[in-house]
């Protein structure tokens, strides 16, 4: 089976580092119905954290953060893959785009159970389009 390569839509969102407001973000945003095909939260600097939020579908999810009190911000495009795990992988994906002079920034890739992997690939804005062509999005 191919690799499943698409466009992945995502917003930044700056919270209080503190014991339950990621909670109350992702408890918000479900009981408004909006479904996250992804999602990382780390500090950025004592005190506060970022929140990477990729809905399923924006609309839904810019009125139900609006609601919860969340400055949003702009829509950012990375890349998801997702496919049978197997050694290198990801490294495999990496090359294409170095082959093809693409930087990448960041990388998050975990295996998903049942033999199978996810990852999302970011890269400048500039590169997203032609990063999705070099993969087969």
């Amino acid at each position: 089976m191919a690799d499943e390569i698409r466009r992945l839509d995502y917003y930044s969102v700056l919270i209080p580092n503190k014991v339950g407001e990621g909670a109350r973000v992702l408890g918000a945003l479900r009981d408004a119905g909006v479904n996250l095909t992804g999602f990382w939260g780390y500090e950025t600097k004592p005190g506060q954290a970022r929140l990477e939020l990729a809905p399923a579908e924006s609309t839904a999810f810019k009125k139900a953060a609006r609601k919860a009190g969340l400055k949003i911000g702009e829509k950012c495009t990375a890349l998801m893959i997702g496919g049978k795990d197997r050694t290198g992988a990801v490294a495999d994906m990496l090359s294409k785009l170095a082959e093809a002079g693409i930087n990448t920034v960041a990388v998050k890739a975990l295996c998903a159970g049942a033999g199978r992997f996810g990852a999302a690939f970011f890269v400048e804005p500039k590169d997203v389009r032609k990063a999705a062509k070099v993969l087969g999005a």
